[in-house]
């Protein structure tokens, strides 16, 4: 089984500028450098011919380069507890629309269709049980912004759980055009 997502890769100003703002919450597990990303779609495990397929259909997908800027932090909670730290991007239109994209091809391999809101976002730490709150983080930060910066290829990621946290291997890249 390969446990895949499709997801963007911020350029690595984007990502240094990201890393330097971690911190500051304890019960946070920040994400490392290799694992900053924009999840476009999350797909989970597939048997090896239906990943081929997948590969397959992004690869006759046609969209344009896009150019986004960081806005904000936020937070996922569950219940009111505080799951997830992102760092928001805009404008949403570009992504929603390649979100819609990239889930009409995985549905035409057989994928469930995606049913949860699409809020584009790339995830800064992960919140243990227990974790301090959050707020003093979201007030610092809540100003977050970057000049313009393009996401120029769609990537498909195999997802490998590890006791401390997920890797990601790159399994095909599909540039973008401009």
């Amino acid at each position: 089984m390969h446990r895949l997502f499709v997801a963007l890769r911020p350029p690595p100003a984007i990502r240094a500028l990201l890393l330097d703002l971690m911190g500051g919450v304890p019960g946070a597990r920040w994400q490392s450098d290799e694992q900053l990303h924009v999840t476009l779609r999350f797909i989970g495990a597939v048997e090896r011919p239906v990943a081929e397929d997948i590969a397959t259909a992004l690869a006759s997908l046609h969209a344009a380069l896009l150019e986004v800027s960081l806005s904000g932090v936020g937070q996922f909670d569950t219940r009111g507890r505080a799951h997830t730290l992102w760092a928001g991007l805009t404008p949403h239109g570009a992504l929603a629309d390649l979100h819609r994209k990239v889930d009409q091809a995985l549905v035409r391999c057989g994928v469930p269709p995606e049913r949860r809101a699409y809020r584009p976002h790339i995830t800064l730490a992960r919140m243990k049980p227990g974790a301090a709150l959050t707020d003093d983080f979201l007030r610092t930060h809540a100003a977050l912004s970057s000049a313009p910066f393009a996401l120029d290829h769609l990537i498909l990621f195999e997802s490998h759980l590890g006791r401390d946290a997920a890797s990601y291997e790159a399994v095909e890249r599909y540039p973008l055009r401009g």
